[in-house]
């Protein structure tokens, strides 16, 4: 019996009986789930006094170890952080067999300052921003996938539930493509509907297998981030049950184009209007300040868009990836692109961070650059046009070690992350650039293909 008095959690589970446990996890600066299960009982104490478990845990490399001379580790006792339920409560997990909710938490220290190492504070950091100008950023993400049968070293295109062919070939926009697994995208967006997550338009993309689904917009930076993070959870463990595997690695085959996640943001004032939005094409002062800002830090941001070793296979150039610092109207070879379409609806797409990041760094990353350009008043350069692979501009980082470098010297991080998750985050992407000389491409992959 759950309590009455513990809100519209205890609701959820009250409407739902048929729950036999429940995950309660948070983010780690890897963006992979780390949290306990539990039987339905507990979930009352959870929901009343939160859980508890070391700090160190949303501070682990992608191989899920702590990180070497951590402040976290012994230097502390390895002490432990409180975390309590999101705003975002129960959500099922329909992936797995048996009924399940899924509670996501965030962590805070025991005299309640939220704990500035979780990557959801950090959005949350951004966004307080925000609402401290009477303003509201509007975001929607653009997440690309591959379905892959990794049943051997082979990675490959899985067979077709339909025809029981492999189409060895990219099928941009191909109906076929979204045909041949039609099981698994019905079943994908009864979930979507079933964990609130505004799953949209689906395509079939450039890649071997690769598809993209468009999230719609919300007018809630951490409420867009949760339905990217579930989103990737839930994409990767439905596939499984289908007998395949899907994967936001940014490059898993060498010949096809890689994944990533654009992002797209808009910001209203407090009246609910378009700051952005000056009733032409050319957009106001407050567009070009957020692009300027946008430009301005994203060398020194690239860790986060691209936080892995596999990340820099896919910012070359002429591979539909961004490899240039330059922003455009409607151009897809610019980072920094500004759709067309009705003034209204006038936003920036920000389109370097790969498929394998953090949701919750990278929109952070992105919104918090902006906010330092309206803050500041700059002034971008010029929009560029035609194809930017051909033109002499300024470049992303095209290797892991300059992108950890520009990070970690960079003046811009500083104004946008706490310098707890600065610290840990470099600390984590060292110990594992390190870690990754040691093995091939190959075992890579295999790290990858699975956890990002």
């Amino acid at each position: 019996m759950v309590s009455p008095r513990l809100g519209p959690n205890a609701d959820w589970l009250r409407d739902h009986p048929q729950a036999r446990t429940i995950r309660a996890a948070a983010c780690d600066l890897n963006g992979v789930a780390r949290g306990k299960r539990m039987p339905i009982p507990s979930a009352e104490k959870v929901l009343k006094d939160g859980t508890r478990f070391p700090m160190s845990v949303l501070n682990l490399d992608i191989w899920g170890e702590d990180i070497e001379d951590s402040p976290l580790v012994f230097e502390t006792g390895d002490k432990d952080g409180q975390l309590f339920p999101t705003e975002r409560g129960f959500v099922p997990m329909p992936w797995l067999d048996a009924p399940t909710a899924l509670l996501p938490i965030w962590m805070f220290h025991e005299d309640g300052r939220p704990y500035d190492g979780d990557p959801r504070h950090a959005l949350a950091r951004v966004a307080d921003r925000y609402a401290d100008k009477g303003l509201t950023p509007v975001v929607a993400v653009e997440l690309e996938f591959f379905l892959i049968d990794d049943s051997s070293r082979n990675l490959q295109v899985p067979i077709s539930p339909r025809s029981g062919k492999r189409r060895k070939a990219a099928e941009i926009l191909s109906i076929r493509a979204l045909d041949a697994f039609d099981g698994f995208f019905t079943e994908l967006y009864e979930a979507c509907e079933a964990m609130e997550i505004p799953a949209d338009t689906a395509i079939s993309e450039a890649g071997l297998g690769q598809f993209e689904i468009n999230l719609v917009h919300v007018a809630d930076p951490l409420r867009a981030a949760d339905d990217a993070w579930l989103f990737k959870m839930l994409v990767k463990g439905l596939a499984r049950r289908h007998g395949f595997a899907a994967s936001f690695m940014a490059k898993p085959y060498d010949d096809y184009s890689g994944s990533g996640m654009h992002a797209h943001f808009s910001v209203l004032d407090k009246g609910g209007k378009n700051i952005f939005d000056d009733g032409g094409e050319n957009g106001t002062p407050a567009l070009h300040h957020a692009i300027a800002g946008c430009m301005s830090a994203l060398q020194d941001s690239t860790l986060i868009f691209a936080p892995h070793a596999n990340s820099y296979d896919r910012l070359v150039p002429g591979s539909h990836a961004p490899t240039s610092v330059c922003w455009a109207y409607e151009n897809r070879t610019a980072a920094i692109r500004v759709p067309s379409g009705a003034p209204s609806a006038r936003r920036i797409e920000h389109r370097v961070a790969g498929g394998d990041v953090n949701p919750y760094l990278a929109l952070a990353a992105i919104l918090g650059a902006a906010l330092n350009g309206m803050e500041d008043a700059a002034k971008p350069p010029a929009p560029i046009t035609g194809n930017s692979y051909d033109q002499d501009l300024p470049q992303v980082p095209s290797d892991w070690k300059t992108a950890i470098d520009r990070f970690e010297a960079s003046p811009h991080i500083p104004r946008i992350f706490a310098p707890d998750l600065i610290r840990n985050l470099l600390m984590t992407k060292k110990q594992e650039h390190r870690d990754m000389q040691e093995l091939t491409p190959a075992e890579q992959v295999e790290i990858y293909l699975d956890t990002v």
